[in-house]
């Protein structure tokens, strides 16, 4: 009875050890980021999209709005970001200059 409950013990133990094994392989999805996009200088955003962000030192006009809370979404309390399309942007509160491109809506708000 011991050998049989040992042989199937084994089985088990086996055939659960290459399932466990490629879960993940080691690598975590915690940036839901490919690889070949997480290297850009702009993480998560393909190269036909980088043109269409605002950057560092241009102003934001129009179709923007205002995030009230940013401590809320893990931003800085002081800061004044401003949500347009589908990005975050600190901006100076006054000229609505850009200071820093956050990130993707969706890696910060949700």
């Amino acid at each position: 009875m011991s050998r049989i409950l040992s042989v199937t013990l084994t089985i088990v133990a086996l055939s659960l050890s290459p399932a466990t094994a490629m879960a993940g392989n080691g690598k975590s999805k915690a940036g839901h980021c490919p690889p070949g996009l997480a290297k850009k200088a702009v993480p998560c955003v393909p190269p036909g999209q980088v043109k269409n962000l605002y950057k560092k030192g241009d102003y934001i006009t129009h179709d923007y709005s205002w995030i009230n809370d940013p401590y809320r979404y893990g931003l800085n309390r002081g800061g004044s970001y401003i949500r347009s399309g589908d990005y975050v942007y600190r901006v100076d509160p006054e000229t609505q200059k850009v200071l820093n491109l956050i990130g993707a809506v969706a890696d910060i708000l949700y």
